[in-house]
């Protein structure tokens, strides 16, 4: 066994578990009496259209357009595919999403609005509300991103400053609405997955300010006014759990981290390897949390009287990253250089970690590999892992070391997959 390979070939398994195009099929409803309309957003929307367009009967009306990112458009011939910013808004995301909101407004009771809704959604379905400003949008966006900020209170502000998501998108509309979801947060809550256009809204425009205010966010007086008007006029807050709109929608999570970490299971399983899977909802510091898996593997490889090699360790979620210096990477390779250095070269452990949609932060990898002799390669090239990770630039270290997995787009998007291998 290569374990280099065995590590690639189980992140293949665990993303092909999350495939749209296998998936979205199992869970299409009954055409409605009307017309069907399709709108989404989100890494994994193009290829959810394009299943649907595969499964839809013949005879039946189909159309509509879901946005997603540059780069990640598929073929389809009813569903128009609009490509768009992320992970910061840009103007083709709020055109787009300018139109969806029109158009789901004129669909009546006997049409059905399906939804399809992935990771990356939030910054791609950008509708700034009244009073704030596509700019003004980007900005708060990039300093949300940086300031390490979870994932839920990223998406309590943008529902806030956004005219379609919170469930605004299914309280403009009439028909029946089924959303079928691609899970990229821990928790898999559809109100925080691509900021749950058409799920219920339980935070508030209170709430967002204290998002702002906890990291110090520099915002713009215009921004500010905004949500200090929200909580001043609880009229214009976004609908909440028990408004009567969402007795008509359906939100599902048809793919999550839990369903690929257990396909990575089987896969390591069928080779004889022990597997403990350490959870799909892992958040915190990126650097923080590879310290603490860095001393479960050492305590296996020197000390195993529970847990004995070979054996890996799997998990999944959503770390992050505060960034203070000027480098290249996300959170994986972020979580993998800080792994490698607590492990400083001990001898047979290997390690991979990687995003499921094949984009490490914004780069061009989904993460990397880190193998026994990683620290001593590194060191021969003069590169100090250590001065790497203090300027958050994990990319250009792995790169330097030919270990970032770079795989394009994979058209889906369940969060991080970790796997750490103890032979």
């Amino acid at each position: 066994m290569n374990p280099r390979n065995c590590l690639l070939e189980s992140f293949s398994v665990a993303v092909k578990a999350a495939d749209p195009l296998h998936i979205v099929p199992q869970h299409l409803p009954d055409p409605p009496r009307g017309r069907t309309f399709v709108v989404g957003a989100g890494k994994a929307s193009a290829a959810m259209a394009l299943a649907i367009e595969n499964s839809w009967p013949a005879n039946a009306q189909l159309n509509g357009f879901v946005v997603t990112r540059y780069g990640h458009a598929l073929p389809t011939h009813k569903i128009r595919i609009i490509e768009a910013g992320h992970p910061i808004p840009d103007e083709n995301g709020e055109q787009a999403s300018r139109e969806i909101l029109a158009a789901v407004k004129a669909l009546g009771p006997e049409d059905l609005l399906l939804c399809v809704f992935s990771g990356g959604g939030s910054s791609l379905l950008s509708l700034p509300i009244d009073g704030v400003s596509l700019r003004e949008l980007k900005e708060v966006t990039r300093q949300l991103l940086r300031c390490g900020a979870s994932i839920q209170e990223i998406n309590t502000v943008r529902k806030h400053l956004s005219a379609i998501q919170g469930g605004r998108l299914a309280a403009a509309c009439k028909a029946p609405i089924m959303a079928l979801i691609i899970s990229d947060v821990t928790g898999d809550a559809a109100t925080h997955i691509a900021s749950g256009p058409c799920a219920p809204d339980p935070t508030s425009f209170s709430d967002a300010l204290t998002v702002l205010d906890r990291y110090h966010l520099d915002v713009t007086p215009a921004v500010r006014q905004v949500l200090l008007t929200g909580v001043e006029r609880a009229v214009d807050e976004t609908p909440k759990p028990g408004a009567s709109v969402f007795t008509r929608v359906e939100n599902r999570i048809i793919a999550n981290a839990h369903q690929s970490l257990m396909a990575a299971a089987d896969y390591f399983q069928s080779l004889n390897i022990a597997t403990l899977i350490l959870g799909d909802t892992v958040t915190g510091e990126s650097r923080e949390i590879a310290k603490g898996y860095a001393a479960l593997a050492k305590e296996i490889r020197l000390h195993p009287q529970l847990l004995r090699a070979p054996i890996v360790l799997l998990s999944g979620g959503e770390t992050t990253v505060t960034i203070r210096g000027n480098g290249r990477g996300g959170r994986n390779s972020e979580f993998l250089l800080s792994l490698l250095i607590e492990l400083d070269g001990l001898e047979k452990i290997y390690a991979l970690a990687c995003d499921t949609d094949g984009i490490d932060g914004t780069e061009n990898s989904a993460g990397a590999l880190l193998t026994p002799d990683s620290f001593i390669r590194a060191k021969a090239l003069g590169l100090n892992a250590a001065a790497f990770l203090t300027n958050n630039d994990a990319y250009t270290f792995f790169r330097h070391l030919n270990d970032l997995v770079v795989t394009g787009p994979t058209y889906t998007n369940v969060n991080d997959y970790r796997a750490i291998l103890i032979l």
